[in-house]
C-alpha cells in the first residue's frame, strides 16, 4: 500500500488528512514542520509527501528545494491555505506534483493522490528500465586495455565532447557510445543511434535531417529527423565512415553551427544535440581516398577512443562468457548452464575475428547444443 507523510504545522490539519487517507487504506506518517519532513524523508521512503506552504524551521518551497537537490523522488502535493495558492503554483513549477487548497475537497484531495500515485509508479518504472537497459549494455571485462577504455569514458562523459570511437566489428563500439551517455548529464534526454552502413545513400539525408511534405516523391508527410529527434540528447552515428559525401557535409555544418534543414526545407532549426560516432574504417585513409572530409574528421575526433579487438583482451573471455550464459538462461527462462576450465582454455585459445559478437553467438550455440557442463570437446565441436 502506498506510503504518504503529512507535513503541516496545524495538528488539525495533520488529524483531518490522516483520517481521510487512512479510511482509504494508504499507510500514513506525519511531521509537523519542514525540518521534520526532510529528516523523515531522507530516513524512509514514502510515495507522496503532502506538504504544507507556510510552517515554522523550513517552509514547503525551501523543502521541495532540499529534497530535489537529495535526489529524492518523492512526488510533493502542496497544501495551500488561500494567500498562499500563488507560491503553491509557483511549486508546482519548480518540480511540486499539484496543490489543494485548506481546507481539502475530499473528492479533489483524493483525485490529486491518486494522480500523484500513477505519476510515483511510473518514475519506478521508469528508473527500473533504466537500471536493466544499462546492465544490458553494461562492458565487461577487467583487462588493462579495457581498464583503459573505461576510464576515457569516466572522463569525457560529463562533458560535451565529440568522441570518435575507433575498433573492429563487434568489439563493442556501441557500448562505449551508450556508456558516455550515461555518464553525460544528458542521460536523462534521448539517446538515438544511425547505422550510416544500412541507409541507402540518397536516404541518408532524409534519416538525419527529416524532410518536408513533397520533398521527393514518396515524402507523403513531413517527417523529423534523427537530430531533431536527439535535441538535447546524445546522436551517435555508428559506422559514420559509410557516409555519402554530401550527407557529410551538413553533418559537419550541424556540428558548427547547431542547425540542419530538412530536405525539401528553407527554414534553419536550431538542435542541441552531442554527436558521438564510430567506424571500424581507417579515416585517415579514407581521406586520403577523398571518401571522408577532413574537416568532418576533426570536427568529430575531439576524442579518440580505440575500442581493443576481443584477441587482444583474452583474460576477459570467462567473465564474458558467464555474463552470456546467464543473460540467454534468462532469455529462454532455464537453468545457468556451466563452461568448465578445459571449454574456457578452448575459448581463449581462439582467436575471435568477430570479436565479442561471435563469442556471444558461440556461447548460445553451445547452450542450445551442449548439456548442463560444456567442456572442451564440446567448444571444439561447435566453435566454428
Amino acid at each position: 500500500m502506498a506510503k504518504i507523510l503529512i507535513i503541516d504545522d496545524e495538528q488539525s490539519i495533520r488529524s483531518t488528512l490522516r483520517e481521510i487517507l487512512e479510511y482509504e487504506k494508504y499507510t500514513i506518517d506525519e511531521a509537523k514542520d519542514g525540518q521534520e519532513g526532510l529528516d523523515k524523508l531522507i530516513a524512509d521512503k514514502y510515495d507522496i509527501a503532502l506538504c504544507d506552504v507556510k510552517m515554522p524551521k523550513m517552509d514547503g518551497i525551501e523543502l521541495l528545494e532540499r529534497v530535489q537537490l537529495a535526489g529524492i523522488d518523492t512526488q510533493f502535493i502542496m497544501i495551500s491555505a488561500h494567500g498562499t495558492i500563488e507560491t503553491a503554483v509557483d511549486a508546482t513549477k519548480m518540480g511540486a506534483f499539484d496543490f489543494v487548497p485548506k481546507p481539502p475537497d475530499l473528492n479533489r484531495l483524493l483525485l490529486t493522490v491518486k494522480n500523484a500515485l500513477d505519476k510515483s509508479s511510473l518514475v519506478t518504472e521508469t528508473k527500473t528500465l533504466k537500471k536493466k537497459l544499462s546492465k544490458r549494455f553494461e562492458m565487461i571485462g577487467e583487462s588493462e586495455s579495457l581498464g583503459e577504455v573505461k576510464e576515457m569514458m569516466d572522463k569525457v562523459g560529463p562533458t560535451d565532447a565529440r568522441v570518435l570511437i575507433t575498433g573492429p566489428n563487434g568489439s563493442g563500439k556501441e557500448l562505449v557510445a551508450r556508456g558516455i551517455h550515461e555518464r553525460s548529464n544528458r542521460s536523462s534526454a534521448p539517446f538515438i543511434e544511425v547505422n550510416c552502413a544500412a541507409i541507402p545513400a540518397e536516404l541518408i539525408e532524409s534519416e538525419l535531417f527529416g524532410h518536408e511534405k513533397g520533398a521527393f516523391t514518396s515524402a507523403h508527410k513531413q517527417r523529423i529527423g534523427k537530430f531533431e529527434q536527439a535535441n538535447d540528447g546524445t546522436l551517435f552515428l555508428d559506422e559514420i565512415g559509410d557516409m555519402s559525401l554530401s550527407a557529410q557535409a551538413k553533418v559537419l555544418r550541424a556540428l558548427q553551427e547547431h542547425k540542419i534543414t530538412r530536405v525539401g526545407g528553407d527554414k534553419d532549426i536550431n538542435v542541441n544535440v552531442r554527436v558521438l560516432a564510430a567506424t571500424n574504417k581507417n579515416l585517415r585513409q579514407e581521406i586520403a581516398d577523398s571518401n571522408f572530409r577532413e574537416d568532418l574528421y576533426h570536427r568529430l575526433s575531439v576524442i579518440v577512443i580505440q575500442v581493443p579487438p576481443l584477441k587482444d583482451r583474452k583474460e576477459d573471455i570467462p567473465l564474458l562468457a558467464d555474463k552470456f550464459l546467464e543473460d540467454i538462461a534468462n532469455e529462454y527462462g532455464t537453468k545457468k548452464k556451466a563452461i568448465d576450465d578445459s571449454g574456457l582454455e578452448a575459448l581463449q585459445a581462439y582467436d575471435w575475428s568477430g570479436n565479442v559478437r561471435e563469442l556471444r553467438n558461440v556461447v548460445e550455440r553451445l547452450v542450445i547444443m551442449c548439456d548442463e557442463v560444456i567442456g572442451k570437446v564440446d567448444v571444439e565441436k561447435y566453435l566454428v
